[in-house]
């Protein structure tokens, strides 16, 4: 089966060309399904290692606006950025020194940022329920305040394996998604080129 279409040619021959990966982005899902599976097998050590990568990229989001302050003209400017790319910094530190306290403080907050995202999507629906689909942004929102809750009164033991089972999730929808990719490129109907039409 082919499909012809007016695609220029270098766009076709990219599709091509990751077409013939399809095994690769099916090995990886598989890869990403037993992560996964490992992290729902040990949620404390996926709920550090959750921690650790929240830390390595605060750590490198501060070293890169210290970096930055140091281009901006201005001494406010110059003091903000710096000081903002200090505190993440110090965060990101903070994280790999004293994990347990940092997967505390981050299951904290995201009790807070489900609620809060929970009772928006309720102000959103409710603001506009001429609007199709309001009730499923209702549903939406309902759960999200849902979870934060059951998270928030859970606190603070919840943070020994929220973020582990955030992770584990993570990893196997991933997994799925990336499956499911694969397949469809090895199904995709080939290409021809302009020539060949």
């Amino acid at each position: 089966m082919t499909l012809n279409s007016d695609m220029p040619d270098d766009i076709k021959k990219a599709l091509m060309e990751t077409r013939t990966k399809w095994g690769w982005f099916i090995a990886l899902g598989i890869l990403l399904l037993i992560f996964g599976g490992i992290a729902f097998g040990n949620l404390f050590i996926a709920t550090i290692a959750s921690v650790y990568v929240i830390g390595i990229l605060m750590l490198v989001g501060g070293i890169v606006e210290i970096i930055h302050s140091f281009g901006v003209k201005t001494w406010g400017s110059f003091f903000w950025w710096f000081l903002s790319g200090l505190l993440y910094a110090i965060a990101g530190f903070l994280a790999f020194w004293n994990p347990l306290l940092a997967s505390i403080a981050l299951t904290f907050l995201l009790a807070v940022a489900l609620i809060a995202a929970g009772i928006l999507r309720l102000w959103v629906a409710f603001s506009d329920r001429s609007a199709p689909g309001w009730g499923w942004v209702v549903a939406a929102g309902i759960i999200s305040i849902l979870v934060g809750l059951i998270i928030a009164f859970r606190w603070p033991v919840s943070s020994l394996w929220v973020l582990g089972v955030f992770l584990a999730v993570d990893l196997v929808f991933q997994g799925w998604a990336y499956i499911a990719f694969g397949i469809a490129l090895k199904n995709a109907p080939r290409l021809e080129s302009k020539s060949a039409v």
